[in-house]
């Protein structure tokens, strides 16, 4: 499959993530990576990686066979009209911008344009994200490629957009989620007498752990549990007054605050 040029505007956290897992994974060499960014401060930092700094965002996407927007709401439909003379039917447009659906882009970029709409979480830097995407119906020739160039990032899931905003609150906010356990756990793991370097690490080691274990044998968690909650042993005991406490129904009700949240931009 012949690699195209692709223009990213926007270099922040999550454009910037994908630049760098682009560039590690090796699907894209640095000269085929077009970058437009109002910080030059983030644009000096990626001249030196020898990605190519655009003038501005048409210019960018001049370069580009894919143009993909990883900018605030607000901004997106600025962009889009700003790059339009250089939009075709020939042109991917991927956007990661949450809230912002794909007939609300075809009508920003032009109906005939292939539009992708991608929800990857930070992960992507390490080629570990999880990428939900929905495509519109000039997509269908494109389709491979993009789901390809994600899958050099970690993982994708085609899904209606309907579970878009779902797949922002499981996903995209979720990876914060597992970040806030690893650090609660951190905590824990100090008071009762471990360094906080030594606590991260066996943290975020038995993390990945817990992780491989469902991926790997598609097992149900409480699978895996089971096998480490002996009668009156001292995990069931850690469990049960974690469950008095709120744990699950907590973690529950913060995704579906995350999710109203999504959902209420949308309005």
């Amino acid at each position: 499959m012949k690699n195209k040029n692709i223009a990213i505007i926007g270099a922040g956290n999550m454009g910037g993530a994908i630049i760098s897992g682009l560039l590690k994974s090796g699907f894209l060499s640095a000269s085929q990576i077009f970058v437009s960014d109002r910080r030059e401060s983030i644009l000096d930092e990626l001249k030196k990686k020898g990605v190519n700094i655009a003038a501005s965002n048409l210019d960018a996407a001049k370069n580009a066979d894919v143009i993909l927007t990883a900018v605030k709401p607000y901004h997106i439909e600025g962009v889009l009209n700003e790059i339009r003379p250089e939009l075709n039917e020939y042109k991917i447009l991927i956007s990661i911008v949450a809230g912002v659906g794909i007939e609300e882009l075809g009508e920003m970029a032009g109906k005939e344009i292939p539009v992708f709409r991608c929800m990857p979480n930070t992960a992507i830097s390490l080629q570990e994200s999880l990428t939900c995407i929905s495509s519109n119906g000039n997509s269908d020739a494109h389709k491979e490629y993009v789901l390809n160039l994600f899958n050099q990032l970690g993982k994708t899931v085609e899904i209606p957009e309907e579970l878009m905003a779902a797949a922002t609150a499981l996903s995209a906010c979720g990876i914060a989620y597992a970040l806030r356990y690893i650090r609660a756990a951190m905590q824990g793991g100090i008071e009762i007498g471990f360094s906080a370097e030594l606590a991260q690490f066996i943290t975020a080691q038995t993390v990945k752990g817990a992780t491989e274990l469902v991926l790997q044998t598609g097992h149900h968690p409480e699978r895996e549990i089971d096998k480490v909650t002996t009668p009156r042993g001292v995990t069931i005991t850690g469990l049960n007054e974690m469950e008095h406490k709120g744990f699950s129904s907590s973690l529950i009700q913060g995704i579906l605050a995350s999710y109203n949240k999504v959902e209420l931009s949308k309005k």
